[in-house]
């Protein structure tokens, strides 16, 4: 008798059980992934950017859970798609340009990866006939941080980071001189 008040209870109340089931593995999924994480790099990042793949990675977890939690619950995602698909590219382009979001996450996964560019590298960017040059003081989700051998900051985005060739310089820039121009006003004058 008890077996089939159990199936019924659990016919009754399976969307419950189904989400109390998904809170109990997410925190073990996490462990996996982070697990995964390591094993791939091997101590190869620095924190930071390990930190921001983590979290990257959680968020994409958290995401798939609450979609599969939903399904058991009887919602459609292809409504829930149509609507956030429209909210995401009507604030991205108004906010910001989708493009350049989904680009800036995307060059953050590839640098992740390809590992060449580290914090602390001196790296010089070109660009057509344009450099700069810049030794990397952070890697964030959109963009690089350069800070400039004259101490100034600059904040490239990831997608022009990727997309751009980068030389990974052996030591320290030598400082700018800067030209000194010589200003005549009026016509020359010869004696």
């Amino acid at each position: 008798m008890e077996l089939l008040e159990l199936i019924e209870l659990f016919s009754t109340q399976y969307k419950l059980i189904v989400t109390v089931v998904a809170l109990l593995v997410f925190p073990v999924l996490l462990k996996l992934t982070k697990k995964l994480l390591e094993k791939t790099i091997k101590g190869k990042i620095d924190i930071h950017r390990k930190y921001r793949a983590e979290l990257l990675l959680k968020i994409i977890l958290a995401i798939v859970m609450i979609c599969l939690v939903l399904v058991f619950w009887g919602i459609e995602l292809r409504g829930l798609l149509v609507l956030g698909s429209s909210l995401f590219a009507m604030l991205g382009v108004a906010l910001f340009a989708a493009w350049s979001l989904l680009s800036n996450l995307t060059s953050f996964l590839l640098m992740f990866i390809q590992n060449d560019c580290r914090v602390g590298y001196w790296v010089r960017i070109i660009d057509g006939a344009n450099f700069i040059e810049g030794r990397i003081v952070e890697m964030g989700l959109m963009n690089v941080v350069l800070e400039h051998i004259d101490g100034h900051r600059v904040i490239y985005p990831n997608n022009l980071f990727v997309t751009r060739p980068v030389m990974v310089l052996n030591k320290e820039p030598k400082p700018t001189k800067p030209v000194a121009i010589k200003r005549v006003i009026g016509p020359k004058k010869t004696l």
